[in-house]
């Protein structure tokens, strides 16, 4: 039987070498078991957590023509602010508004891989409309990323590999990111009440780890069991929602598992559902040939045979999303992947930066919607098969 609910785990647990032990087979558990769990205590001062609230949802009141300054198609990097419904998950529509930000870099030299332009500085908003925003995010990401490197070394520890056996992935200044998400609720987009809007669709994270502020008291955000069922991910206050990613199931052979999950649109009447995930960086010029044959050493056995056992338990059945990390794909580096991922949902940004990208992107749909017309696959199929994108 799959999970049918999402474990909490203490993070202080693990900084106490009694209670350790206790709290890496927790983490084990949620590892082979869900792929999702929330973490509590995670070192955040309430001072800066409530400020990361108060400047996320502000920023949505920032005057229209200030957030279209620094929209995200003004810049190469998919970093900046997006419109309400400008996102595409799953072949269909994402009702919300963002900006998208990341750990400052400068821009990419000419002669560095395309996909460097994803390192590109952020797009801002000026202090004048929005006060404090730019310091409390840019802290906020800083404390972050160390807490994720932390976790990490915890995930190997968890499945008995040396604590730094995901350190070859990251760089040395490694890009993070965060987004900060309003989802409208039905009324305000204007659709029926009983209608299932797309917050976000059905899709997987990326890279390695994400971790999810829920920032108000909506649900919305459901993670899928392998029967299929949808288990709702509801808020916990002062707890993020941790997701593995592609990458991580990826590197370690299929033991860590990356769950498919989605967004669903805020009741008409019940406000905008506010949420700010932040995605651990990994080394963009990292190869799926190192993920598949070198990768970060083999994962004991007795681990894989645990994995196995909940694999039978769960009548064999694997999650079947489309996977971005695979040798043979078309791309070949984690950085051409995650740029062609970006270009998919961003298209107006993969029009005028990568336009024989969003081409090549076209194409390969076309190609997939005929085969699957030919094999009369049922629309609805089509049109929400999951992907990777970085959203929650």
């Amino acid at each position: 039987m799959s999970f049918t609910s999402i474990p909490i785990l203490d993070l202080d647990l693990s900084r106490d070498p009694a209670t350790k032990p206790e709290f890496l087979n927790q983490l084990r558990h949620a590892l082979m078991e869900v792929g999702f769990l929330y973490l509590k205590n995670v070192g955040i001062s309430q001072d800066l957590w409530d400020e990361v609230i108060k400047q996320g949802k502000g920023f949505f009141d920032i005057p229209q023509e200030e957030k279209l300054k620094i929209e995200m198609k003004n810049a190469p990097s998919f970093l900046g602010y997006s419109q309400l419904s400008a996102e595409i998950t799953a072949g269909a529509i994402d009702h919300r508004e963002q900006i998208d930000l990341s750990t400052e870099h400068a821009l990419p030299g000419p002669d560095a891989p395309r996909y460097y332009n994803l390192l590109g500085p952020n797009q801002w908003p000026s202090e004048e409309s929005a006060p404090g925003f730019r310091s409390t995010y840019t802290e906020y990401m800083r404390q972050m990323g160390e807490i994720t490197i932390y976790f990490t070394s915890l995930i190997a520890e968890a499945i008995k590999l040396p604590k730094d056996a995901f350190e070859k992935y990251f760089e040395a200044d490694p890009q993070h990111k965060l987004k900060i998400v309003k989802y409208p609720d039905l009324a305000e987009l204007g659709l029926p009440e009983g209608t299932q809007g797309q917050g976000v669709g059905p899709h997987k994270d990326s890279m390695l780890t994400s971790y999810l502020l829920q920032a108000t008291n909506h649900r919305g955000l459901q993670v899928q069991n392998v029967q299929g069922k949808w288990i709702d991910c509801p808020p916990i206050d002062r707890t993020l929602v941790v997701a593995i990613g592609q990458g991580m199931e990826a590197l370690t052979q299929g033991v860590c598992v990356s769950t498919t999950h989605r967004v669903l649109s805020p009741a008409a009447g019940t406000g905008a559902r506010f949420s700010i995930p932040f995605f651990q960086g990994v080394k963009l010029n990292a190869t799926f040939e190192e993920l598949e044959t070198v990768g970060i050493g083999k994962v004991p056995e007795d681990v894989q045979e645990q994995r196995q056992k909940i694999v039978e338990r769960n009548g064999g059945r694997i999650d079947d999303v489309e996977f971005t990390f695979r040798k043979g794909s078309v791309a070949t580096t984690m950085g051409e992947a995650t740029l062609r991922n970006r270009v998919k949902s961003h298209q107006d940004v993969g029009e005028r930066w990568y336009p024989d990208i969003l081409k090549s992107i076209l194409e390969e749909q076309a190609q997939t919607a005929q085969r699957q017309q030919a094999r009369n696959v049922p629309k609805s199929v089509a049109e929400v098969a999951p992907t990777a994108v970085e959203a929650h």
